[in-house]
């Protein structure tokens, strides 16, 4: 896909299709790296990076177990081999 670089005030910028937003998830501020002979633009939000403490915090409260504890099948209790 091409794009032209354009005029923004004092410096130039780049229009970035709708579609390639959408696919990408990129939204607010991004991280620019010189890469390849290219720039890399890359997300800085991270979708599940806070995962670790949420955990933590779930475990800290005793709400960290399985939600279908309890929730077995009598075929699954006495055929099913895990």
């Amino acid at each position: 896909m091409k794009a032209q670089i354009i005029q923004i005030g004092n410096s130039q910028g780049i229009r970035i299709p709708k579609v390639l937003l959408e696919e990408t998830r990129l939204a607010g501020e991004v991280e620019l790296e010189v890469f390849n002979g290219g720039i890399l633009i890359r997300n800085i939000h991270k979708p599940r990076g806070n995962w670790d403490a949420m955990f933590k915090s779930m475990a800290d409260s005793d709400d960290d177990v399985p939600m279908d504890k309890g929730l077995q099948t009598e075929f699954e209790k006495k055929e099913w081999q895990w």
